[in-house]
């Protein structure tokens, strides 16, 4: 490839670092020079091109060749992924040792871990994109979740609702709609979850107040009506109270990393049979 097709592209931020170092196109022996020296100063490396993976270790892969994108992370990770997805097709965890070299017009990226003993060969004949990656990154992760999660987290820990509390159902449909969450508390009466992320306005409640009508003409036992929500409204409560519905705080953060830190089972699956059969 003509050196003339060669375009490096240099960013830099008002405090003249350069976080990013790439290169357009390159020649197999300038990418071969950025991703050594880039290994070399532990940086974050990103390569695109037409490569093909090899894999060897606790089993054994090949990945044909394809264009594709490969990150290098300063921690020793690397992960090649396809064109579309989220997931990696071939991975190697922190920990890696590197080595590059060109031989016989292929650019060989070699990823080696010692315990246990496995290794990645990343082969280019074509190289579209070569960046080095200085970044800077202290940021907290803080991870919220969806009204969806937050049910999958009641599902999880019922007790998020109230202690003794039972799920039965999720998703039911009534007349007015579908309820998030349907279970009985620990006195045996039905009790109906509506779930909100965010402050919980008056339209929560009649919508909740709508649910538990409907769900008393289906039974022949009390029906309870439990607003699940990180806060309510002005004048909310009252409302609440007026309409014999309860109030419970649900905390998205809270929610999160109770998913975080338990494998829930698909919604689909956690009912079996006999839990089934506890629906009126």
């Amino acid at each position: 490839m003509c050196g003339l097709c060669v375009k490096t592209v240099w960013r830099t931020n008002v405090s003249a670092r350069r976080p990013v170092i790439a290169s357009e196109n390159p020649t197999l022996a300038d990418a071969e020079r950025l991703v050594k020296d880039a290994l070399t100063q532990h940086k974050a490396l990103l390569l695109v091109g037409d490569c093909w993976v090899e894999y060897v270790g606790r089993a054994s892969s090949k990945l044909e060749a394809g264009e594709r994108i490969v990150m290098i992370k300063d921690d020793g990770s690397v992960l090649v992924h396809r064109a579309s997805g989220y997931e990696p097709v071939n991975w190697q965890p922190p920990g890696s040792v590197f080595q590059a070299r060109l031989a016989n017009d292929v650019l060989e990226v070699r990823a080696v871990r010692r315990q246990p003993r496995e290794s990645v060969y990343i082969h280019f004949d074509r190289a579209f994109l070569v960046a080095a990656l200085s970044l800077a990154d202290v940021g907290e992760f803080s991870l919220f979740a969806s009204e969806e999660d937050m049910q999958r987290a009641i599902l999880a820990e019922p007790k998020l609702i109230e202690e003794g509390f039972k799920p039965i159902s999720y998703e039911k449909h009534v007349d007015p709609g579908f309820v998030d969450v349907y279970g009985t508390d620990k006195e045996g009466r039905f009790v109906v979850v509506e779930i909100k992320r965010k402050t919980a306005g008056r339209e929560a409640v009649l919508q909740l107040d709508k649910y538990v009508k409907a769900i008393r003409t289906m039974v022949n036992r009390e029906v309870r009506g439990v607003l699940a929500a990180p806060n309510i409204a002005k004048g909310v409560q009252r409302l609440l109270a007026s309409l014999g519905l309860d109030y419970q705080v649900l905390n998205p953060k809270k929610c999160a990393e109770i998913l975080q830190r338990t494998k829930t089972k698909k919604l689909a699956e956690y009912f079996s049979a006999d839990v089934e059969g506890m629906k009126p």
